[in-house]
Order: structure tokens, then C-alpha cells, then sequence
């Protein structure tokens, strides 16, 4: 085995009190003597246990050794045969959690920065299209058509793939903008819209077709679609209706759901007022309740609206929160307080009908719930408020009812996610499969890319029958 090089390559980022005042990316990513710095670092293993960690299944070991021999069109070939949107996965995805945990070096506490060269390789390829074959090989139209439903990371995945098998293509979209929770959800500094759109050209340039400001469910129904030609429905439209806590005080001004607020942010581009209309009320002193990563891109985003002061609220310790690590790590960075063991009651209003404070209790762990993280119980005789002249519910989504409203025999759970195999997609609807946020819930971006996969792969069975 090649010697250990536990000296990872960090990731050059804007100084804090610079970022604070501007949407540009955080991250800056590596310079080409770094990333290829970083990619010696593979020892090239044989047990290939970080593409077994991959929910797409990226042959990593493979466009690694091409990125460190400087052979960077072999490096994209390689990366993008399994993964059509990389320059967002590099961004976005937990690869702390998923290939990098499963990194030979991650026993050392040092694993390959897999993600940050995933970056690199797809940031290179849109910088040098020149350089590279246009051609894309698509085998002869196999005369099938599928209809993909939202244009989200597991709607493009799919369509995608299904593209890449010979298949004909439509994906319909709600909104004036494709790329789902890419575009509306994650903001600038984490993700640029441009690289958002980059890929989606790509996947067009596979001759997939997508229609946008299209609502399934209202403009046609799913089982008109399977009626006017279409020989598959693929469902990823996500999970796009806020959860919000039900408790007095929750119908004041000034109190957004984090989809409401991040969607007029990042989608309508708020923070660019007046150039575009979409004002945001932004107060001075903001709370955010919630531990995600949605939580930590509402309170990032207040800083740079120009609150002064911005509050997460999260009922459990630090170590509970699901949020990335370097996310957590960003947000404190950038001046965001964090309040945990602290579970809000209700929220205060003023004459004006407009939150001012929310009242809490303080919170202790007891035992491990069924999520396998403590139980947070109220502290009798707690009470406490903070003030607040704006509030950001970021407590996760569920989704939206209109398709499985409009869908005859399409199942769901009592949560309002559709019913479907964990490995196919298969929905209990016939020649309907779904995938991602609509299945599971909230999740990741490259979980709901893992599970479009599959699902192209068991429509191409299906199809070819």
C-alpha cells in the first residue's frame, strides 16, 4: 500500500467579513496545482470502497487518476458517464457522509477531498468546452417516450439517463425557472444559478425537452399524460410545502416559511432589489428555527439582507444538528448566533399584528427517539424570550398534494409522501415511478440523484419488455 499522505488540500474560501456583504460563492475552489495536489493523495485502492458509498456510483478511483496525470478530458469523460450534474454534486452533496466515509484515509481522519475534486474536474470542463468532443453517443431512438414531472436533482437525473438509453424525453415543469430546490432553495453563495443552468444545458443537450411553467395536476393529470403517448411518468417533483409548528402567534407578520423566503431570495432574486422587484422584509433582529442546512442558508442569507442580528433556535445540542458541519461552521463564521436546547412556545406580536419576540422554553436531552438522537424535553419553569422582528421556519417539508390528489390509485403515507419500491422507484400506480423528496421526504441532493438513477434504470427495463 502507497504511503499515507494525511495532508489534505484545504479549500480556499472569502474572508468572513468580506462574504457577509455579497452573494458571491464561498468556496473558491482549487487552483489546478492543488487539485491535482489533493488527487495524489489517493492511494488507489482495490476495495473501491468510496464508489460503493456513492449513491450514483461516480467511478471515483478512475477520474482521480486521470485528474492527477493532467489528463482532465478523461477525468470529465469518466465523471459524468455516471453523474450528469457535477458541478453541483461537487458543491452541494455530503460527501463527508458518503464517499469520503468510506475513504481508505477517512480511518486517518483525512480522506480524500473527493467532493472539492468533483469541483474541479466539472468547473474545468465548463471553462474549456473548446478543448473538449462535443459528441455525445446516444444510441438509436428506441421509439419510447417518458414524461419526467419537475426538473429537481432526481427529475434531472432521470431524464438524463433515460436520454442517454435511446429514450424520448419531455420534462414538465411548475416554475418559470428549471432546476427545482437547485434554483429556489440553496442559495447563491453555496451554489450559483449559473452552474445550475450549465447543467441543465447539458441535459437538454441530450435532447431531453422540458417545458416549463407547467403544473401537473392542473394544467393535465398524470393519467392524462400516460393517455396522450407517454409510455412512463417519472414523478420528482420534490417536497415543496413548508412544516411549520402550530403554535399560537403563527400567523403574524413577518413570519416566513423557509421556502417563501429563500424561493423570493434565491429564485426571484431579492437580494438584487430594485433591479428585480421582489422586495423581502428584513428586519433587524431575525430568528431562525430549525438545525438543517435550510436553516443554515435562511440565517446566512439574513446576514447578507443586512439583519444585524441573526438567531438560530434548535431544540437539541450542537452535535444533534443535521446541518454540514462546514455549514455550521460558515454560519458562525459569519456572526450567527446559535441558541440550542431552545424550542420556541409561541410568538409575540405588537398593535401592528407583527412578530416582536418569540417566547421559549429551554430544552434538556433525555433518551435516544426513534430518529436515534436524544429526546429533547422542556426545562420546567424555562421561560424565555428573544426578540424578533422577523421569524424563519425552517423545519422541513412535506409535499405538495395536488399531484397524488389528481392521481387516481397513486398511494401515499400518511406524511403525503407517494408510496414507492426503495430501489426501483416503482410506485404502486402502473407505468408510474417516482423518486426523491416526493418518496422520502426532505433529504439530499445526491439522494434524490441516486434514486432517479435507479428508477431510469427499472423504466429502461420496463420499457424494453
Amino acid at each position: 500500500m502507497a504511503k499515507l499522505d494525511l495532508n489534505r488540500i484545504e479549500m480556499p474560501r472569502q474572508d468572513p467579513s468580506i462574504r457577509i456583504n455579497n452573494f458571491g460563492e464561498v468556496a473558491l475552489g482549487y487552483t489546478k496545482d492543488e487539485a491535482i495536489k489533493e488527487a495524489n493523495r489517493c492511494i488507489q485502492c482495490n476495495k473501491r470502497n468510496c464508489t460503493i458509498g456513492c449513491p450514483v456510483e461516480v467511478d471515483i478511483p478512475e477520474f482521480i487518476k486521470a485528474l492527477r496525470e493532467d489528463n482532465l478530458p478523461e477525468a470529465v469523460k469518466l465523471l459524468k458517464s455516471k453523474n450528469s450534474l457535477p458541478g453541483i454534486c461537487g458543491r452541494v452533496c455530503p460527501q463527508e457522509s458518503q464517499c469520503e466515509s468510506a475513504c481508505t484515509l477517512a480511518k486517518q481522519k483525512a480522506p480524500v477531498a473527493i467532493g472539492r475534486l468533483e469541483r474541479f474536474v466539472a468547473d474545468w470542463e465548463r471553462s474549456n468546452k473548446d478543448k473538449l468532443s462535443t459528441s455525445i453517443n446516444i444510441p438509436p431512438p428506441t421509439r419510447k417516450s417518458v414524461c419526467v414531472v419537475g426538473t429537481g436533482p432526481a427529475g434531472l437525473t432521470a431524464a438524463a439517463d433515460l436520454a442517454k438509453l435511446g429514450h424520448k424525453v419531455t420534462i414538465f415543469e411548475a416554475l418559470h425557472a428549471a432546476g427545482g430546490v437547485l434554483m429556489y432553495g440553496i442559495p447563491e453563495f453555496r451554489l450559483p444559478k449559473a452552474i445550475v443552468q450549465n447543467e441543465i444545458e447539458y441535459v437538454k443537450s441530450l435532447g431531453v425537452e422540458i417545458k416549463l411553467d407547467a403544473v401537473i395536476g392542473k394544467l393535465v393529470t398524470v393519467d392524462e399524460l400516460l393517455n396522450s403517448g407517454f409510455n412512463a411518468v417519472f414523478l420528482g417533483t420534490g417536497a415543496g410545502l413548508p412544516i411549520f409548528m402550530n403554535i399560537p402567534g403563527e400567523n403574524l407578520n413577518g413570519i416566513y416559511s423557509a421556502n417563501e423566503f429563500l424561493t423570493r431570495v434565491n429564485l426571484m432574486k431579492a437580494y438584487q432589489f430594485p433591479d428585480y422587484d421582489t422586495p423581502v422584509k428584513m428586519g433587524k433582529s431575525v430568528a431562525v428555527i430549525g438545525g438543517g442546512n435550510v436553516a443554515m442558508d435562511s440565517a446566512r442569507c439574513a446576514i447578507r439582507m443586512g439583519a444585524e442580528k441573526v438567531q438560530i433556535i434548535y431544540r437539541r445540542s450542537e452535535q444533534e444538528m443535521p446541518a454540514r458541519r462546514e455549514e455550521i461552521e460558515n454560519a458562525r463564521e459569519e456572526g450567527v448566533i446559535f441558541r440550542l436546547l431552545t424550542n420556541p412556545r409561541c410568538f409575540i406580536g405588537d398593535e401592528q399584528s407583527s412578530v416582536k419576540a418569540v417566547e421559549c422554553n429551554e430544552m434538556v436531552l433525555g433518551d435516544p427517539d426513534e430518529s436515534g438522537r436524544r429526546r429533547p424535553m422542556i426545562k420546567p419553569g424555562s421561560e424565555f424570550t428573544i426578540n424578533a422582528d422577523v421569524v424563519i421556519v425552517a423545519l422541513g417539508t412535506t409535499p405538495n398534494p395536488l399531484i397524488s390528489a389528481t392521481t387516481q390509485g397513486l398511494k401515499t403515507t400518511s406524511h403525503g409522501t407517494i408510496i414507492a419500491d426503495e430501489i426501483t422507484g416503482k410506485t404502486q400506480k402502473h407505468r408510474v415511478w417516482g423518486g426523491g423528496d416526493i418518496v422520502t421526504g426532505s433529504a439530499t441532493v445526491i439522494s434524490a440523484m441516486g434514486a432517479g438513477k435507479r428508477a431510469a434504470a427499472d423504466i429502461d427495463k420496463y420499457l424494453r419488455l
